[in-house]
């Protein structure tokens, strides 16, 4: 059974990088005194998910692998909150950008189940 030849091949990783680049553009408008502040922690929270994921993906043990999809999950949550936060002081978050992290957030789970079930070995396309 043939399986994805790198972490690019997941399609949570697309869609978390997906976010990635959103998060950057809509940042560069935040005001220039929150570069050390607000801007700084959402770029680091947002780019641990999709490198947490490819970290996760070359692990070998099924413990591994969950580990680093969680610490994917919960920079996942932290930059959900981060985008609550910039909503709620007026600054100028995408919509597309909570819809995208609810969807990395439903294909981390469904993935970590499938790696729960041993089905690591299976095509990975729908993930």
């Amino acid at each position: 059974m043939s399986t994805t030849g790198s972490f690019r091949d997941l399609k949570v990783w697309a869609k978390a990088h997906q976010l990635v680049l959103l998060v950057y553009e809509a940042t560069k408008s935040f005001p220039k005194d929150e570069l050390y502040g607000l801007t700084s922690q959402m770029r680091r929270a947002v780019v641990s998910v999709p490198a947490n994921i490819a970290e996760g993906y070359k692990r070998k043990g099924q413990q591994e692998k969950i580990r680093f999809y969680n610490i994917a999950q919960a920079s996942l949550e932290e930059l959900r909150y981060f985008i609550i936060l910039s909503n709620d002081l007026q600054y100028d978050i995408p919509e597309e950008a909570e819809k995208i992290s609810e969807e990395v957030s439903m294909m981390l789970e469904a993935y970590i189940a499938r790696i729960k079930e041993n089905r690591v070995g299976e095509p990975d396309s729908e993930y």
